[in-house]
């Protein structure tokens, strides 16, 4: 049977205050799971952070649950961050955001004595793949849509696409021309806290400054740096000049992307297999053109966790079938996800209980199942 794998602590994101902080789907997943968690509370939202704490720990004594079970910890995540996950008790880490914090505590987890897993969501592009087909049928339909997904919550979702493939065409460049007056009417707004607006505005000023990136599109109407706001930009290169540029395949979090043109749906392919791995994949076009790009999408099954049809990634559903995880760096683990009923398995570990005697076994084991749980009986399924 599965058992708690024991305290587990779990790092505020920046980016979700709530969805994925001291309250999030780390947390729920810890606690149903039978796991004591440490929350530590990011500095971007302390105040935040300590009332939904507040309203755990209500939900803990009215439940009569020891007292125990959860708490929450504020400081320095180089300092605290670091005690708790180097401490001797701390079973599993869950985090959410950069790849350098998460890199950091995963390499302090394997450095300890007893290593244990990180569960580290970190950067992704999420790439998206127009293919010519698409782009006949639905190019300003398409842009539009992208714009909403580029600029959703400032860009700040880890599902944001980052990066838009095109086959160079007189469609595509109808698509850039509608992509960029949608940008511009996009208003300029406030980013959660100092640090992202301050990275976000770092790492567009390196991709704009960069040989043969040209401007694409960007919000018509100016931010107001004292409120931290951001406009919405999009870049545009092509794929010989993407590769000249690995800076371009770095993650700018915020309401950026760029389009790159390439010459045909093998170098799309190409183009695919030089991608870091992802959270999600999306691809865009008619019946015809996905069954020429068959190649295309069985490489993007090796590079996402997440692959989208004629859509767009930004939303995430809490489901049995959500896959929120994807080859390294998009997570350290590939093998499982954040969002969704599989994120239980995260913080559980199995235990075989071989030649028991009945009243020794848990009660979930026990052949009067006493229960009442449906379960796996000598290879069947039984309630």
């Amino acid at each position: 049977m599965l058992i708690p794998i024991g305290p587990v602590v779990v790092f505020g994101s920046s980016n979700f205050p709530l969805a994925f902080s001291v309250a999030g789907g780390d947390t729920a997943s810890a606690l149903a799971t039978g796991n004591p968690v440490v929350v530590k509370a990011h500095s971007g939202h302390p105040g935040t952070s300590e009332l939904v704490a507040t309203a755990v720990s209500r939900a803990v004594k009215s439940s009569q649950m020891p007292p125990g079970v959860f708490s929450l910890v504020h400081g320095a995540g180089k300092v605290i961050g670091m005690q708790l996950v180097r401490h001797r008790f701390t079973k599993a880490v869950g985090f959410t955001g950069s790849r350098a914090g998460g890199r950091a505590l995963f390499d302090a987890a394997a450095a300890r004595p007893e290593p244990i897993p990180v569960f580290a969501e970190m950067s992704s592009l999420n790439p998206v793949f127009i293919l010519p087909g698409a782009l006949r049928e639905r190019g300003d339909r398409i842009a539009e849509g992208l714009r909403g997904s580029i600029s959703m919550g400032v860009g700040q979702f880890c599902t944001k696409p980052g990066l838009v493939f095109g086959i160079q065409s007189p469609e595509l460049n109808q698509f850039r021309q509608s992509l960029a007056r949608a940008v511009e009417t996009v208003a300029p707004a406030t980013m959660l806290h100092a640090g992202i607006c301050s990275s976000y505005h770092e790492g567009l000023a390196r991709a704009s400054e960069l040989s043969g990136v040209d401007m694409l599109g960007r919000s018509s109407a100016a931010a107001d740096g004292g409120k931290t706001q951001a406009q919405s930009v999009v870049l545009q290169t092509d794929l010989a000049n993407f590769r000249k540029h690995p800076e371009l395949a770095e993650e700018v979090f915020g309401p950026f992307a760029v389009v790159i043109s390439a010459g045909t749906i093998s170098e799309l392919e190409k183009a695919a297999e030089g991608l870091e791995g992802q959270l999600t994949a999306t691809v865009h076009g008619t019946a015809e053109d996905l069954k020429q790009a068959a190649s295309l999408l069985r490489m993007l099954e090796r590079k996402a966790g997440r692959l989208i049809i004629n859509g767009f990634p930004t939303g995430v559903e809490v489901c049995p079938s959500m896959n929120h995880g994807g080859p390294y760096p998009a997570t350290t683990d590939v093998r499982f996800t954040s969002v969704g009923t599989a994120a239980l398995y995260r913080f559980v570990r199995p235990v075989c209980y071989q030649d028991f005697p009945q009243d020794l076994l848990p009660e979930a084991l026990q052949d009067k199942n006493p229960l009442g749980l449906r379960r796996m009986v000598n290879g069947k399924s039984e309630a």
